[in-house]
């Protein structure tokens, strides 16, 4: 298993890659030239292929939700590494699923890029929460814990409205919560566990838009979370896999719905992801002990490779960008 060094901020070499056609066109120096002229150290080369531990991983369950801190190896989120330019500054963000995996790390990045930040997450996880609470407020920025249930519709409207007043406003929603738990045979997928998923992915989703849009100010971003599934679902990820492509259509939809408003939607496709959600039933533990062996890096991403593609997203750099769905799968050339 690689060791992993010091890593640098990868924002410059996806943000060049999405970003850096558009401002030559529009005459604008590339982030390259611009950091060269002011005298900024370039990041040094690494190979990104081993830069992050591969399988085998040892077995690991955990009961749901599960807990990032009792993971092996525990994922990066960025807590070290990430490295803010003020590209979220003065923003204000509603993270959900924001104790662990990719929700933590979008948390660090965006309180990093100097945006204050709303955390929504299950009481079970209070424990990784407030480590995320302390990195944030670590930034300079203010941190506002708001734990509870997306499943409940009651909660998803009060925790938009907290969010915006304990914030000062809302202009940023970052989806990043979700459920996924394996079943071999539909015929094991309960109706309590189906309504489970939908409403942990798709009714919280739309809960927490609705309750949002008529907060936000021209500007402001969504940024949902799809994936690889949506595209190339697994078979015991049936239910799973049916609200990941709900969420990249939906995205399309609202793109296009809200755009007028001045309101972006844009989602990201991960693929195989460290985080906490595979160690809790989300895959059998054989497909835990390899999982990444199957993509180019023979690997999984870790969350701090995915948090700069959600920056992105949420900022003025991608003012041109809706109703897109970004996948970051590993190498695998599939949208998402």
């Amino acid at each position: 298993m690689a060791s992993q060094p010091e890593q640098p901020s990868r924002r410059g070499v996806l943000l060049g890659t999405a970003l850096g056609a558009a401002a030559l066109a529009a005459g604008a120096m590339p982030r390259t030239a611009q950091a060269q002229d002011t005298g900024s150290p370039a990041p040094p080369l690494f190979d990104p292929v081993g830069a992050y531990p591969a399988p085998p991983f040892p077995p690991q369950p955990q009961p749901w939700p599960g807990l990032q801190s009792k993971m092996h190896p525990v994922p990066d989120c960025g807590e070290k590494s990430y490295t803010g330019s003020g590209r979220m500054k003065g923003r204000h963000a509603l993270v959900t699923g924001g104790d662990s995996g990719i929700g933590r790390a979008v948390a660090i990045a965006l309180a990093r890029e100097g945006a204050d930040v709303a955390l929504n997450y299950l009481p079970q996880e209070e424990s990784d929460a407030r480590e995320v609470i302390a990195l944030i407020r670590q930034s300079g920025r203010k941190a506002v814990a708001l734990p509870g249930d997306l499943r409940d519709e009651a909660f998803c409207k009060s925790l938009v409205a907290q969010a915006a007043s304990s914030l000062g406003a809302l202009d940023c929603l970052i989806n990043s919560a979700g459920r996924q738990h394996f079943h071999e045979s539909i015929l094991d997928l309960s109706t309590e566990e189906l309504d489970w998923t939908l409403k942990t992915n798709i009714y919280s989703l739309v809960w927490l838009i609705k309750a949002a849009v008529p907060l936000m100010p021209p500007g402001s971003a969504i940024v949902n979370t799809t994936s690889r599934q949506a595209y190339s679902p697994s078979a015991n990820l049936v239910d799973y896999a049916a609200t990941k492509a709900a969420i990249a259509n939906m995205t399309r939809s609202l793109g296009k719905q809200l755009l007028p408003k001045g309101i972006r939607v844009n989602a990201v496709a991960p693929g195989p992801f460290w985080t906490p959600l595979q160690v809790c039933g989300a895959q059998p533990e054989a497909v835990v002990e390899h999982f990444g062996a199957e993509v180019a890096y023979h690997r999984p991403g870790q969350p701090v490779e995915i948090a700069p593609v959600y920056v992105t997203l949420a900022s003025t750099d991608s003012s041109y960008v809706a109703g897109q769905v970004w996948g970051i799968t590993g190498g695998s050339g599939e949208p998402g």
